[in-house]
């Protein structure tokens, strides 16, 4: 393998020399990847410190929403773009199952109780749009519940927009193969095992349904007010990168 100055100074640097060393057979090609991954996120994570700064000064407010098929790496996202800016200014959020009381409620009012207060930011790992997809495809729903959804969620991000908050809409997109695979990787694993489910074991066989509703999804809620961002998150570094690129180009901090 041929390597250029750059790359001899990437490897050199903490982050390559835990890359080389991490594993018994040193695979260069393989460290360089991962040390090129570790210091474009330790930059972008620098510029998230700013964006947070300018949040807190500004008393903006900042929502950003991760949706996607099981599996499709939407939490590991949520940690990197976290795991350095300032815990008590902001929050992640991934709601139950509602109460019975909840269930009695207008369908946003749980998630309106998590909105951000000035100068916060909050993540939503998977948010009301449960009820686009999730909830239909495996019958959490009732029909009239999902059109009634689909009839006031385009109104209710114009009102939250309008309250002066920024309002990121990300959604993963894996393949079939893709989702199998990690299915097989999590189920192996004593330390993942419990991230699966019972929705997550119908996935694989609800994989058209899901993708009919999603679709819907997308014609209906696509709004230029609200645009869906659609992340290729068939590989983990890369889709937390874009993520976190597109939040520092669309927030206007200073």
């Amino acid at each position: 393998m041929n390597l250029t100055e750059k790359d001899l100074e990437l490897l050199n640097s903490k982050d390559g020399l835990y890359a080389l060393l991490k594993s018994r057979k040193v695979n260069l090609g393989k460290a360089l990847e991962e040390t090129v991954y570790a210091h474009e996120m330790n930059k972008k994570q620098e510029e998230l410190i700013k964006l947070q700064n300018w949040v807190i000064q500004n008393d903006k407010k900042i929502v950003v929403i991760f949706e996607g098929r099981d599996a499709a790496g939407k939490g590991g996202a949520i940690r990197r773009l976290t795991e350095r800016i300032n815990p008590r200014h902001f929050r992640s959020v991934a709601l139950n199952i509602p109460s019975d009381d909840e269930r009695k409620q207008w369908f946003f009012q749980r998630y309106i109780n998590q909105l951000p207060n000035p100068g916060e930011i909050v993540l939503f790992d998977r948010s009301w749009y449960n009820r686009a997809v999730v909830e239909p495809v495996n019958g959490f729903c009732t029909e009239e519940e999902y059109n009634i959804f689909m009839s006031q969620v385009n109104e209710f991000e114009k009102m939250l927009i309008q309250s002066n908050t920024y309002l990121v809409k990300f959604y993963f997109s894996i393949t079939k193969k893709e989702q199998a695979r990690r299915f097989r990787d999590i189920k192996k694993s004593p330390l993942k095992r419990w991230k699966m489910t019972s929705v997550d074991e119908r996935a694989q066989e609800l994989w058209d349904s899901y993708t009919r509703y999603k679709e819907k999804m997308f014609e209906v809620t696509n709004t230029e007010h609200a645009p869906w961002v659609i992340v290729d998150a068939n590989k983990k570094t890369h889709a937390r990168l874009e993520a976190i690129k597109h939040i520092l180009k669309t927030i206007p901090y200073t």
